[in-house]
């Protein structure tokens, strides 16, 4: 066993504790937490605070070779246009890059990953890695006569990530047709199925739906996709997507830049298990706003933090995404923000039995969190994972 003592620890299910000790074991379980040690157990004493691994509930690990490659404050039409542009290279090459941002991740100190994929290109590193992975295998058709054909598909990617968590899901509102939410949501009413949708990244989605105009309109152009068919629904996207998604499984709402008090309170009226993840970094990195974070806070939603992925943001640390958060609404405290970073996505995940807080018997993984001003976050910051 060792034991770690720092200026506070933050086991998350419990109020902070001033001088506190974490005793793990060998394998990284949780054998006490409070002020005294075990019995003959030597002390190593950190400067900083501890608390569980991060979950990092929104990642795309195949695009990972896009690092550097997307120009910045493109706005989200251009950066789609962008990815498609660079993202064909030798496979090698690709699964080269998810090996190394898999370990950057496990080097910032995250020790679960809820991740985005269209191949198999990140099954090699999945399989390798130190972390929990689930993988959402997502649903590309915005042409209703693609739909039953893109929901075969992906149930067969599905297969090729078994034993290992994956479930499919749609992509965005702005992707999948009326037809295939449809087959996703029979499908969900008798098959586990975790569901995680970009919402409301960019002010031109909420433009298509409710008034058919925008960039988007020149994106379907470009690739070649007539959507004629298509109406204007007098209502945002999220609004619009709400009623077809299931109520039977947990849906991760990501980004959610532009969405308003009346997205949210729409929610409300239906029996839908909503979350909601913001990912700053990779919003700043793409449109150049963030969330209007304020509104969600008291609303009794779950929360969680995601990274996206190396194409659209300048690192895979989920720290860093906290700070950013913290820089935009002050008032956050730590506590919540490391809240939203370890339960929240476990709680999501469906793996808070293991993961997410500092609790006798689980195996969370244990950050130190140094160079803090008082419980604030700064550019100075740091977290290193100590088991």
């Amino acid at each position: 066993m060792k034991s770690y003592r720092a200026d506070y620890v933050f086991s998350i299910d419990a109020d902070p504790i001033k001088n506190g000790i974490v005793t793990v074991d060998d394998a990284g379980k949780i054998v006490a937490v409070g002020n005294q040690p075990p019995p003959d157990a030597p002390v190593e004493q950190l400067s900083g605070i501890l608390c569980p691994g991060f979950i990092n509930t929104h990642c795309h690990l195949e695009l990972s070779h896009l690092k550097d490659k997307v120009s910045k404050s493109t706005g989200l039409v251009d950066f789609i246009r962008h990815v498609q542009q660079f993202r064909n290279v030798d496979r090698s090459e690709a699964i080269e890059a998810t090996l190394k941002a898999d370990a950057e991740m496990y080097e910032n100190g995250i020790v679960a990953v809820g991740d985005i994929s269209n191949s198999n290109i990140s099954l090699e590193a999945k399989k390798q890695s130190k972390l929990y992975y689930h993988t959402f295998i997502e649903l590309f058709s915005f042409l209703p006569e693609n739909a039953k054909t893109v929901f075969d598909n992906g149930l067969e990617l599905v297969k090729e990530f078994k034993p290992l968590s994956a479930s499919i899901t749609p992509h965005a509102p702005y992707s999948v047709s009326k037809d295939l939410f449809k087959l996703l949501r029979e499908y969900c009413e008798t098959h586990p199925n975790l569901i995680s949708i970009h919402n409301q990244e960019c002010e031109d989605e909420n433009k298509l739906y409710r008034y058919k105009t925008g960039k988007f309109l020149e994106l379907y152009e470009g690739f070649g996709i007539d959507i004629s068919y298509f109406k204007p629904q007098a209502r945002n996207s999220l609004q619009t997507i709400i009623p077809l998604l299931t109520n039977k499984q947990k849906i991760l709402l990501v980004h959610n830049t532009c969405t308003n008090l009346k997205d949210i309170y729409f929610i409300k009226r239906f029996d839908r298990q909503i979350n909601w993840c913001f990912c700053p970094g990779a919003n700043l990195y793409i449109e150049g706003r963030l969330p209007k974070t304020e509104l969600f806070l008291e609303q009794g939603f779950n929360i969680t933090l995601g990274t996206d992925s190396l194409a659209s943001n300048t690192s895979l640390n989920l720290l860093e995404e906290m700070r950013l958060l913290q820089d935009q609404v002050p008032s956050i405290t730590l506590s919540r923000l490391l809240k939203w970073g370890t339960i929240n996505g476990a709680q999501y995940l469906g793996i808070d039995d293991e993961k997410g807080s500092l609790t006798v018997g689980k195996t969370p993984g244990l950050n130190l969190i140094s160079d803090l001003d008082g419980f604030k976050i700064t550019a100075d910051t740091r977290v290193k994972r100590i088991a």
